[in-house]
C-alpha cells in the first residue's frame, strides 16, 4: 500500500489496530512488545504518513477519532487478508493445500494416468487435480496458455515455448474385430494392411499424420472408409466391423474392452510419450511433485498391467 511514494506497513496496522483494541498504550505496547515511547513514536509516523489523526489520546485512555472508527475495520480485513495470503503460500509449499491442473491426450488419460494420480493422491490427498483430457494439439494449447502445468503427449516436431521430457517410447498396435480375417496374426507390418478398409484419426492430428507418412514410406495404399477426432471413436468404428486402425499401444486396455483384437504392429522405433511444460517460468511444487512422479515410475510394469 503507497501514499505519496511511501508504504504503509504490515506493522504500522498492526500498531493502530492493537492500540484500537486495547484502548491503552500500557496494554498496547505490551501485547506489541514495543516501549509505551516506541509505540506512540508508530503511531505518530503512521498518522503523518496517511495525513490525519486516528487516535485521540486521554492521560488515561486512547479513543478513535470518527476516521479511526471508519477505518479500524478496514485496518483488519487488510490483516487478516495479509496472515490468510500468507498461510495458504505456506500450505501451498508444505504441501497441505492447492491445485493443479494436467492436461493429457485422450489415450493417455484413460489408461496410465489415473494409476499415476491416484498414487500422487495417496501422499498429497489435499491436492485437488484437475484433468484436461483433450486432444494433443489441445494439451500444446492449454499447457502455452497457462490452462494446465503440465501436458502428456507424444513428442511433437513443433515444441517452441516448450519442454519435453521424455518418459517412455510407445509401439503400436493395429484393432480389429476379431472375426477379421488378419485377427490371428501375432504381429503385422504395415505392408499387410495394404488395400485394407481402413478408420483412421482426423486429418491434423498427430497420430494421423505419422500413420500416413509410415504407410507412404511402405508404399502401402489402404481404402480409408471412416474419420474420427477420438480415439474412443475409432475403436466404436472398428468394432462395428468398418475396417481396421492403427492406434497407441497405451489404447490396449481401452480397446480389448470394446471385445477388440489388438495385434502389434512392427515399427523400427517406438513414439516418445513425455511431459510438456513451458520453457518460460517455474512449477508450482504440486506440478513440480508430480512430475518427478512421472519421471521415477515405472511405465513397462503399468504398459503391461
Amino acid at each position: 500500500m503507497h501514499l505519496g511514494g511511501k508504504s504503509v506497513s504490515y506493522r504500522q496496522l498492526q500498531v493502530f489496530v492493537q492500540l484500537a483494541q486495547s484502548g491503552s498504550f500500557a496494554e498496547a505496547a505490551d501485547r506489541l512488545h514495543l516501549s509505551q515511547p516506541a509505540l506512540s513514536i508508530a503511531i505518530k509516523k503512521f498518522e503523518d504518513l496517511i495525513g490525519g489523526k486516528l487516535l485521540s489520546r486521554t492521560t488515561r485512555a486512547v479513543h478513535l477519532t470518527q476516521e479511526g472508527r471508519n477505518f479500524l475495520p478496514v485496518a483488519q480485513r487488510l490483516l487478516r487478508d495479509w496472515d490468510e495470503a500468507f498461510t495458504d503460500l505456506h500450505n501451498l509449499f508444505a504441501m497441505q493445500r492447492g491445485k493443479l491442473t494436467v492436461a493429457a491426450m485422450p489415450s493417455f488419460a484413460n489408461s496410465l494416468l489415473p494409476a499415476v494420480l491416484s498414487q500422487f493422491h495417496q501422499h498429497h490427498s489435499s491436492i485437488n487435480i484437475a484433468i484436461l483430457d483433450v486432444v494433443m494439439e489441445r494439451v500444446v494449447e492449454a499447457v502455452l496458455d497457462e490452462r494446465a502445468e503440465l501436458g502428456i503427449i507424444f513428442e511433437a516436431r513443433q515444441m517452441e515455448g516448450l519442454n519435453f521430457l521424455p518418459l517412455f517410447d510407445d509401439t503400436f498396435l493395429v484393432i480389429m474385430a476379431p472375426q477379421h480375417q488378419l485377427a490371428s496374426r501375432l504381429h503385422l507390418s504395415w505392408e499387410e494392411l495394404q488395400q485394407q478398409n481402413y478408420v483412421a484419426m482426423n486429418r491434423g492430428s498427430s497420430i494421423r499424420d505419422w500413420c500416413d507418412q509410415s504407410l507412404h514410406h511402405a508404399g502401402v495404399d489402404v481404402t480409408l472408409v471412416a474419420e474420427a477426432s477420438q480415439l474412443s471413436t475409432v475403436g466404436q468404428l472398428v468394432a462395428s466391423g468398418m475396417g481396421l486402425s492403427v492406434v497407441p499401444g497405451i489404447c490396449r486396455q481401452e480397446m480389448q474392452g470394446r471385445g477388440l483384437r489388438c495385434v502389434p504392429l512392427r515399427v523400427v522405433q517406438g513414439k516418445p510419450v513425455g511431459v510438456i511444460t513451458r520453457s518460460r517460468g517455474s512449477l508450482s511444487v504440486p506440478a513440480a511433485r508430480l512430475l518427478e512422479q512421472l519421471q521415477q515410475s515405472d511405465w513397462q510394469t503399468l504398459l503391461q498391467s
